[in-house]
């Protein structure tokens, strides 16, 4: 097969003109969004200009478009909200006001338009395009703009980048600041149930969101909240009685606590508001339970943009400016978004089309229909919620076996054990919580193995109920008890265990012990018939370092953790100027942490393991940091992976910074540690382990029905996909036998053999002006808005 790379060296800016504003409600990781902009129009050559107060300022002109510089944007990673100001602009709405916008642009002459922002602020910038001919044309009559600088500016590409919190624009998994509002939420529902606990009360939260229920569905999802109201699901008609005996039940179980949360926009099947207060009145009357209401409010859309949403925000920024250097005249005006982990490009318009019609389809009642044209994320949010909120009774659970009357009476239930493996991970108790409560749902006997497969030989096995995960989804690190030991030598001990509790399938949260624990197990079968089971891993580690899934569970707590120091580090810095810090991160021989986490603290440079590094490469580094000191941006970071080299160690490097930048700049160092292993669970990890938690029980449950053989009155699994791996993969959730990644895998490393991640890499390197190649071969293809079919949601994203 011909190598088809394409690599971006070969597109130059020179002679182009891009300007960048941000329009509408301001979103953490604009300013992300904003430098990644500017320092790749930079770096291709390109004049960039920055529009201050978005479009009022490209109507008013004057001061408000500004030619941006690399300082300019320094130090604004970190910064939430907006630096070059939003505003709303009914002046842009007329013709008058976007003629005054078209002769501030071509006086400048500006005719690439990167837009941040929502659905209305990019509809805008379409008409704008959509007219701009036209435009140029009054200019000239009127005697304002000359033909030759009409000619020159005769077409205006439009490039949008979707900024809002509420995450309600179809085309895109997530879009920029919804990561970080949700991180404000967790944070204050994480504080407000210690409260509650305390005192026994009901908390009615109200989150934003007027017209979209995203923030709403996912927090209620990442805190295992009691009841969730959003506009694009009311909740059926009596649902006042329902609430009110759930909220009932689960005190009745022992809770000491009911979480409520409700979009601001939420309604009933009838379009009435449904409101915070009248909640807390309705529990109140029937109930008598202590009630407070808390309404979040502009909190949500403030404090530092998260570690996803600084990498999303980046990836994006260079991914429009790639996007206006490769358009034509008759390239329509795109988005860029992100759907799985890819970047993707599609028409601007088929997008907002799609957002009106979920709007539409909310206005005729049409319910339903609105959640599947959220997409994908958003229905499988829900149905993993429904999944998880309501505790069936006995009656209602389905005996999971062949279920016909003819067939007599039902057999017993099935038994699962989970168990975590390896080094615990944030979010690890999410996914535990998670599967004991959908196997419990599915019908199935769910026992908890304490202390992974050392447990597991000891008999630490106990049944594991309902309400003995409550709250589990908020707690960091495994309260199952985990160890990195492995099965090989206690694998008589743990067939016995299994053979005493009937055990019928297991279900493996861990890292890379957990992955070399299945393929022990599996060719354990051999000679112990008792580990012919379906047997499912689901990946967390910090590292994330799992071949089979670009992401493990845990991976994003610990980048934040990193994150947040480096913000530290670098205010600190900021101080004391000429000053660099070189900062040592987990993951043995996997650099993503470091990578990745360079990439949202705007590092210099990340040594890592995967592409090896010498003197030379030292030595530039110390040059480039020492050109660096002469500019306004005096203080340097860089980043080491713990296993990136035996020889060039963290003191090593330390030292050598030290000594060869003497009189120029003087350094500290800093290891991190274990600190990236603690912490309460990010919102994405709650999330992520939730629902990567949920279609691995069901995919036992699949299994153990196949797999039952109803003349020996037993389950017996032999066969390669019985024992899988489920990842995620470029943009969909799939099962891969283990058997089948050995050959991914470099197991002396414990890595696997190729790591989506390190493409990110130049980005680093070029934010942080660096001359490198970059690989966009993956780039540059204008997708289309796909519709949501039922069975499309079999493999969908997070």
């Amino acid at each position: 097969m011909p190598d088809t790379k394409k690599f971006f060296e070969n597109l130059s800016g020179a002679g182009k003109c891009v300007a960048v504003l941000t329009s509408g409600g301001d979103a953490q990781g604009m300013n992300g969004a904003v430098r990644a902009v500017v320092r790749m129009g930079i770096y291709v050559g390109a004049k960039v200009y920055l529009i201050h107060e978005g479009y009022q300022g490209m109507v008013d002109g004057g001061d408000n478009i500004k030619e941006a510089t690399w300082e300019s944007v320094s130090s604004m990673l970190q910064v939430g909200g907006t630096f070059i100001g939003s505003a709303r602009c009914a002046e842009f709405r007329t013709h008058d006001g976007r003629l005054r916008a078209a002769q501030n642009l071509v006086k400048r002459g500006i005719t690439n338009l990167c837009v941040i922002g929502g659905d209305g602020s990019l509809t805008g910038a379409n008409l704008f395009r959509e007219e701009w001919s036209g435009l140029l044309e009054e200019l000239v009559q009127s005697g304002k703009i000359d033909e030759a600088a009409a000619q020159a500016h005769s077409v205006l590409h439009i490039v949008g980048m979707v900024g809002s919190i509420d995450n309600d624009f179809c085309g895109t998994d997530m879009t920029i600041g919804t990561d970080s509002a949700l991180h404000r939420i967790i944070e204050v529902v994480d504080a407000i149930m210690t409260t509650a606990q305390s005192h026994q009360r009901t908390f009615v939260l109200e989150v934003m969101g007027r017209h979209c229920g995203y923030l709403a569905l996912v927090s209620a999802l990442a805190c295992g909240a009691d009841w969730v109201f959003i506009p694009e699901l009311p909740p059926e008609d009596g649902w006042e009685d329902l609430m009110c005996q759930k909220l009932s039940e689960n005190r009745l179980r022992g809770s000491r606590l009911n979480i409520i949360i409700v979009a601001e926009g939420a309604i009933d099947r009838h379009g009435s508001p449904i409101s915070s207060d009248s909640i807390k009145d309705l529990v109140v009357r029937c109930l008598g339970f202590d009630t407070r209401v808390t309404i979040l409010g502009h909190v949500q859309r403030g404090g530092t943009p998260s570690a996803f949403d600084r990498i999303l925000a980046s990836r994006m920024g260079v991914e429009a400016v790639l996007a206006l250097l490769e358009a034509s005249p008759g390239t329509p005006a795109c988005v860029v978004s992100l759907c799985g982990n890819q970047a993707v490009r599609l028409p601007l318009m088929e997008c907002v089309q799609m957002t009106q019609e979920v709007q539409k389809a909310m206005d005729e009642k049409k319910f339903e229909e609105a959640v599947r044209l959220r997409g994908r994320s958003f229905e499988n949010n829900l149905n993993t919620y429904k999944l998880l909120s309501h505790r069936k009774s006995d009656s209602e659970l389905p005996h999971n076996g062949v279920e016909n009357s003819k067939q007599g009476p039902c057999r017993s239930p099935f038994t699962v054990a989970v168990l975590n493996v390896g080094a615990p991970a944030a979010g690890m108790n999410a996914a535990v919580r998670s599967a004991v409560r959908v196997g419990i749902t599915e019908g199935h006997k769910m026992l908890a193995v304490n202390d992974g497969f050392e447990g597991f030989s000891k008999g630490q096995i106990k049944e594991i109920k309902w309400g003995d995960v409550g709250g589990w989804t908020g707690q960091g690190g495994s309260l199952l008890g985990t160890k990195r030991t492995l099965p090989l030598k206690k694998l008589d001990k743990i067939a016995e265990q299994i053979r005493i509790h009937n055990i019928n399938a297991l279900l493996v949260i861990g890292g890379f012990e957990a992955y070399l624990g299945l393929l022990e197990l599996l060719a354990a079968r051999v000679s112990h018939e008792e580990f012919c089971v379906p047997m499912v891993m689901v990946p967390a580690t910090v590292s994330n370092n799992i071949p089979g899934s670009d992401l493990s569970i845990g991976a994003d707590t610990a980048l934040n953790a990193i994150t947040d120091t480096c913000d530290r580090i670098k205010q600190s810095a900021s101080g004391t100027k000429r000053r660099v810090f070189i900062i040592e991160t987990m993951g043995g021989y996997c650099g993503y942490l470091a990578s990745v986490g360079g990439l949202a603290a705007g590092a210099d440079a990340a040594y890592i393991y995967e592409e090896p590094f010498d003197i030379r490469d030292l030595q530039a580094n110390v040059e480039h940091l020492t050109a660096k000191m002469k500019t306004s941006i005096q203080r340097g970071l860089v980043l080491r992976n713990e296993n990136s080299n035996d020889n060039y160690t963290t003191d090593f490097i330390y030292q050598l910074y030290s000594e060869e930048g003497k009189g120029v700049f003087d350094c500290r160092k800093n290891v991190l540690g274990h600190m990236q292993q603690g912490g309460a669970p990010s919102p994405f990890d709650r999330n992520f382990g939730t629902k990567i938690a949920a279609k691995a029980m069901q995919w036992i449950s699949k299994r153990l029905r196949e797999f039952y053989r109803e003349d020996e009155g037993r389950v017996f699994a032999n066969t390669e996909d019985s024992a899988c791996l489920l990842g995620m993969r470029r943009r969909a959730l799939l099962f891969q036998p283990v058997i089948q990644l050995k050959d991914e895998t470099d197991f002396e490393h414990r890595i696997p053999k190729e790591q989506w991640w390190l493409k990110l890499r130049p980005l680093m390197k070029i934010l942080a002006k660096y001359k490198t190649s970059y690989d966009v071969s993956d780039s540059g293809q204008l997708e289309h808005v796909v519709r949501l079919r039922a069975k499309d949601t079999d493999n969908s994203t997070i």
